[in-house]
């Protein structure tokens, strides 16, 4: 398994390959020259931004954070199609709570209607989901890798839209 060099989601199959980098679709591999301006951006400047964010209010709630990335794994299906995705939410543990619960049960009642990759990825996604709720708020003292990484390419986005 891979991980995606635009957006950070894991990559169970195939994915699009560009020299060195991965992404998990083609809206992500278009997306992808931002990642050559964001290994640009001093790590300093990053930092501070993520601190920023971090001790920040939540933009869901606008209840006080830490706020973080909390990744909301969803799976929906029909007969022989399945679509899947996980999206990084930036919020508050109590928003990425609600989010990933959101997640669980929305892939509970329309994840297993496919064949056969209903069968397979509901499990998957919905125990992603258990373990992003087990796994507590690691980063309460600082900003996590993912809440880093997400700054930096917004940051990336940013001054690429201003060239």
């Amino acid at each position: 398994m891979g991980k995606c060099d635009y957006c950070g989601a894991t990559i169970l199959f195939g994915g699009v390959k560009d020299g060195n980098y991965r992404f998990c679709n083609d809206k992500c591999h278009q997306r992808g020259y931002v990642v050559t301006v964001a290994g640009q951006i001093p790590d300093e400047v990053v930092r501070k931004a993520a601190f920023e964010i971090h001790a920040g209010t939540c933009p869901r709630c606008g209840g006080r954070g830490p706020v973080d990335v909390h990744m909301i794994h969803k799976v929906w299906s029909a007969f022989l199609m399945t679509s899947w995705s996980s999206t990084p939410r930036i919020s508050c543990r109590a928003c990425g709570v609600k989010g990933i619960l959101g997640g669980t049960a929305y892939s509970l009642l329309l994840g297993w209607w496919g064949v056969p990759w209903g069968f397979i990825m509901t499990p998957v996604q919905v125990s992603r989901n258990v373990y992003g709720l087990l796994k507590g708020n690691e980063h309460v003292s600082r900003p996590s890798e993912q809440l880093e990484k997400l700054v930096r390419m917004d940051i990336a986005v940013k001054s690429a839209n201003k060239q």
